[in-house]
């Protein structure tokens, strides 16, 4: 008679809808090596439902798009999937695209997490825009976050908001389709070629907005308060 072997399985430390602090939170993740996927939203815990084709395809273009933005231009970075201690709640942008502190910038490591808000920061939401467009995007706005960018799949729309003071102003779709960052020149994303997963003239616009001159002005400016 053959042997049966139980595999003991922990249970998790918290579960969506769960409310902690933001300490708690983080302590009890520490307990979930295995788990990738958790966010603290005003004290309330989110836990995405596994990542469809479609997400995985758009987050990838998304991501390569910025990483080339950061690396043409000093002092900043492209942070997919980070967590981040952001006023009392703990989000994990889908991306995010921060200015380094000693180029000026507002955020800092604070042992395995980003501490503060982002300049920008990403969503490509799916069974996530209930929340995207609802909790995180109040917290987003209460912290600071200077521009927040939602691509919004079933719509194949891309929702692209700026602060002004201390209140999101949500941009016009531009007659060209190519939205244009005010916090990061030359950073140029062109909605439809994104959609169509066109990533050659996607990356041949975003070339173009790293050749303006806004984009050299922006560099120069960054360079000279290099501490």
């Amino acid at each position: 008679m053959g042997l049966t072997y139980l595999i003991p399985l922990s249970p998790l430390a918290f579960e969506p809808g769960d409310r902690m602090t933001r300490d708690e939170f983080l302590k009890l993740w520490e307990q979930m090596p295995d788990l990738k996927f958790a966010e603290l939203i005003d004290g309330v815990v989110y836990m995405p439902s596994p990542v469809s084709f479609d997400h995985s395809v758009l987050d990838g273009d998304f991501q390569l798009l910025l990483r080339f933005y950061a690396l043409h231009t000093p002092g900043c970075q492209c942070v997919p999937n980070a967590t981040w201690m952001m006023l009392d709640s703990a989000p994990q942008p889908d991306i995010a695209l921060r200015i380094l502190s000693e180029y000026g910038g507002r955020t800092s490591v604070s042992g395995k997490y980003i501490a503060g808000p982002p300049e920008l920061a990403v969503e490509i939401s799916k069974s996530s825009r209930s929340y995207d467009l609802g909790p995180k995007l109040a917290l987003y706005e209460r912290a600071g976050v200077l521009e927040y960018v939602v691509a919004i799949v079933p719509d194949q729309r891309i929702e692209w908001r700026v602060l002004k003071e201390g209140r999101y102003r949500l941009l016009p779709v531009p007659q060209d389709g190519i939205y244009k960052s005010s916090v990061f020149p030359g950073l140029w994303i062109d909605s439809s070629a994104f959609w169509r997963v066109d990533t050659t003239t996607s990356m041949k616009v975003l070339e173009q907005g790293l050749r303006s001159e806004e984009h050299q002005a922006f560099v120069q400016k960054l360079n000279s308060t290099r501490k």
